[in-house]
């Protein structure tokens, strides 16, 4: 059995089959006893774009929890910080021991990213179908 990720989230909008939700991402230290002392903690909210065939059983404003799969969360992070930084590596290796440069080997590498994400935009629809979020109403 997979691990779940659970995130509370409130309706922003629904349009067809597409709910976007809106959660509240917090920082490891917001769960901390001296929160209120410190200004190292911080929280950012963001929109998940959700889509379910039953979103006429919800509607704006309603509390519902978000969930995914530990896994899913995995090859995100794989995708979007491991796989560039290799790429980055492999670059700045190759180029510097062609140039013996550091810094027009740095900037090169550096530049090698934008390929690298344009084609993962290129991808955006095919990986929204591996990366979903399912939802479930919270009873009140």
């Amino acid at each position: 059995m997979e691990d779940i990720i659970k995130h509370s989230g409130i309706i922003e909008s629904i349009n067809g089959t597409h709910i976007r939700v809106k959660i509240v991402q917090a920082s490891a230290c917001a769960a901390c006893k001296a929160v209120n002392l410190c200004k190292a903690a911080e929280s950012k909210e963001k929109l998940i774009d959700v889509y379910d065939e039953n979103a006429t059983e919800y509607f704006p404003g309603e509390q519902v929890s978000l969930y995914g799969t530990t896994r899913m969360g995995m090859q995100a992070v794989l995708l979007g910080f491991g796989l560039p930084f290799l790429v980055m590596m492999v670059v700045l290796f190759i180029v510097i021991s062609v140039t013996e440069n550091e810094g027009i080997s740095a900037l090169i590498a550096l530049l090698s990213l934008i390929p690298y994400y344009i084609a993962l935009s290129f991808f955006k629809k095919k990986l929204s179908k591996r990366f979903f979020f399912t939802l479930k109403p919270i009873n009140n």
